[in-house]
């Protein structure tokens, strides 16, 4: 069959490579001049390895993508990282329960509370039940006024916003039981691990377009894509297409979706990214800490991710390497300002932690995503999107249909791999 997929992020590699090993004739479309979607990278010349926009990692249970790259041969590090926590003026590492019972926020009942329903929690194999009920009403019954006030309330603020009372459990079930104490990383950077799919898919037969921009999608006798490339418009058939975008992008080149379909797609609500890197001399958190979440309700920065407290400086020109990232709505006044204007709002929280900071930098960027972080409210398993969408043999497949599960590649390789299994089992059915 000819398959179209939309979007080079790792759902639309995956699914490619599993098509193509299927015999099937596979063209990818990409609007970036490069792959990986949200996990796509960068470069400096100083570098030995690429890094990515916006921070990324895997955990050691993330078994699709890892064992996803293991098939295809590509190596990747684990190594332990430091989880900490900014409070009151201090960091505390809070990343396993010996930290937990010696965190001097709490006394030893709250510590034990708290500990109790993170367990509990972590080791609860049904999520189905989680889903009707808020992560902050169950948090700040279980755990205790002051432990939820003092933890977990401003970290849900940071992250969502007006939506923070608003998550179901189910949510915050899925974040407890994916950490993991070590992290896994691919050689070279999400981008070459990209890049080195690209090449598997050609090798198996597909083809893969980059700076191509898909302008419309119609079904009428067959079901045909226009896109752009090098400023020319082209148009081809195929017999079923993968649509990878944000449900918003998908909309927007489909005007043949029914009006209730896209109100449905259009009422699920997300958050853009948007990470400011530094690029710096000097080891910002000096305590090692890989991840910082910050638990102050007024902050201007979500999380400090110092990326070089994971993966070695070596890579990077002995560089060390910070992500100051928030989820914002695409209409948040920070998400209309450059990198100048956005670190001199954050200066001012950033010297609590390192007042000499400035001193050391060498040069700093900002990279934005209009949509990045899906809103997860109640019942939520009762308005996700299906893949089968009312164009005929056209499949969404987004980063909004990996619930329970939160963002990120290893559930994009997954949704990737679904697709493909759907498509072959339905491939009878989509050649008439």
């Amino acid at each position: 069959m000819k398959i179209a997929i939309i979007g080079a992020g790792f759902t639309g590699l995956s699914a490619a490579y599993y098509l193509t090993k299927k015999n099937h004739q596979v063209t990818l479309f990409e609007k970036d001049d490069s792959p990986g979607g949200l996990a796509v990278g960068f470069s400096q010349k100083e570098w030995e390895w690429s890094l990515e926009k916006h921070y990324h990692h895997w955990f050691t249970n993330d078994k699709s993508v890892l064992g996803f790259a293991k098939e295809i041969g590509y190596k990747f590090l684990i190594k332990r990282s430091k989880t900490s926590v900014y409070l009151d003026s201090n960091i505390y590492q809070l990343d396993s329960l010996n930290k937990v019972l010696i965190f001097p926020k709490l006394n030893l009942y709250e510590k034990l509370r708290m500990a109790a329903v993170i367990g509990l929690l972590r080791y609860n194999p049904f999520w189905k039940p989680l889903e009707k009920i808020k992560a902050a009403d169950f948090l700040s019954k279980t755990m205790g006024k002051n432990a939820y006030e003092k933890i977990w309330e401003p970290q849900l603020i940071n992250k969502f916003g007006k939506y923070a009372n608003d998550i179901s459990l189910a949510w915050f079930w899925a974040r407890l039981v994916k950490r993991t104490s070590s992290l896994a990383y691919p050689e070279g950077g999400f981008l070459n691990f990209a890049n080195a799919l690209v090449e598997k898919i050609k090798q198996n037969g597909g083809k893969v377009f980059f700076n191509t921009e898909v302008t419309e999608l119609k079904r009428n006798e067959k079901l045909s894509i226009n896109y752009t490339l090098d400023a020319k418009r082209y148009t081809l058939t195929f017999d079923a297409v993968v649509v990878t975008l944000p449900s918003f992008s998908f909309i927007k080149i489909a005007p043949q979706l029914p009006n209730d379909y896209k109100n449905k797609l259009t009422n699920l609500k997300g958050l853009g990214s948007l990470n400011l890197v530094l690029r710096l001399k000097k080891q910002f958190l000096e305590d090692g800490t890989y991840w910082l979440s910050i638990c102050e309700k007024n902050s201007p920065i979500m999380a400090v991710v110092e990326h070089t407290n994971f993966m070695d400086k070596k890579y990077y020109n002995n560089e060390h390497i910070i992500y100051l990232g928030n989820y914002l709505p695409y209409d948040h006044p920070h998400m209309k300002m450059g990198s100048e204007a956005l670190l001199k709002i954050y200066d001012p929280f950033l010297k609590k932690i390192n007042p000499n900071y400035k001193l050391s930098i060498i040069s700093y960027q900002l990279f934005k995503a209009p949509f990045s972080q899906p809103i997860i409210p109640i019942n939520y398993s009762k308005i996700m999107p299906p893949f089968e969408t009312p164009i005929p043999n056209v499949y969404l497949a987004n980063i909004q249909q990996v619930y329970p599960w939160d963002r990120g590649t290893n559930y994009a390789v997954e949704l990737g791999e679904k697709i493909a299994k759907i498509i072959n089992k339905n491939e009878k059915f989509l050649k008439k």
